[in-house]
C-alpha cells in the first residue's frame, strides 16, 4: 500500500526538488508531476510507486548516518569500579552517563540520576565499597555506524545515548547533546 498521494509536494519541496527534477528521477513527465500534485487525474499506481521510489531514495541519500555524528572516543568504566570512581569519572569528563563494560563488550550503563538515588539511599561508607554493576542499568542500545539520524532520534526518546559499532566493536557514541549540535 502506497502512502496518500498528498505528501508527494510536500515531500518534493523538502528535499528542494522541483517538478522536473522528480520527473527525471521517477521515469515520468514534468506534466504528470503537476496534474497529480493538483488533483486533476487518476493516477497510475506504477508510475505513483515510482515516484514514492525515487523520493525514498534521495531522502536516504541526503540523510546523516550515526557514524557521521558519533563522538569517537568512547569514555567507558568496567563493571567492576567501584561507585566513587565513576562519579570521578563523570565529572572530570563532564558526562551525565556512562556505558558499563565487561572488557570491550557492553554490559550496562549508568548515569547521573542512577548515582545519586544511590547515593542518597545509602551511608557514605556503603557507596564507596560498592561496585558500579551493582546499581547499573540496562546497556545503551547499539547500531551500526550507517544508522540513520531518524533511527538515532527514535532511540534517544527513550535512552540517554546510543553506542555505535562496527562488526561488534564499538566506535562511537550519540548522546542527546550529539543530536542537538546537528540540529542547530
Amino acid at each position: 500500500m502506497l502512502p496518500a498521494l498528498e505528501i508527494i509536494p510536500e515531500r518534493r519541496r523538502k528535499l528542494g526538488l522541483t517538478q522536473s527534477q522528480l520527473a527525471e528521477l521517477a521515469g515520468v513527465s514534468q506534466s504528470y508531476i503537476a496534474k497529480l500534485e493538483a488533483g486533476n487525474i487518476e493516477p497510475s499506481y506504477v508510475k505513483v510507486k515510482a515516484l514514492f521510489e525515487a523520493l525514498d531514495r534521495l531522502e536516504q541519500e541526503k540523510q546523516v548516518s550515526a557514524g557521521e555524528i558519533m563522538n569517537r572516543a568512547v569514555v567507558g568504566i568496567q563493571k567492576g569500579t567501584p561507585i566513587t570512581d565513576a562519579v570521578d569519572v563523570m565529572r572530570r569528563n563532564g558526562f551525565s552517563q556512562l556505558p558499563v563494560m565487561d572488557g570491550e563488550r557492553s554490559v550496562g550503563s549508568i548515569n547521573e540520576g542512577t548515582l545519586l538515588d544511590h547515593m542518597l539511599a545509602s551511608k557514605k561508607n556503603e557507596s564507596q565499597a560498592r561496585l558500579v554493576s551493582e546499581i547499573m542499568e540496562e546497556p545503551f542500545p547499539q547500531v551500526g555506524e550507517d544508522a540513520p539520524v531518524s533511527l538515532l532520534t527514535n532511540l534517544l526518546k527513550f535512552y540517554s545515548a546510543v553506542l555505535v559499532q562496527r562488526k561488534g566493536t564499538i566506535v562511537g557514541i550519540v548522546t542527546k547533546a550529539d543530536m542537538l549540535g546537528i540540529i542547530a
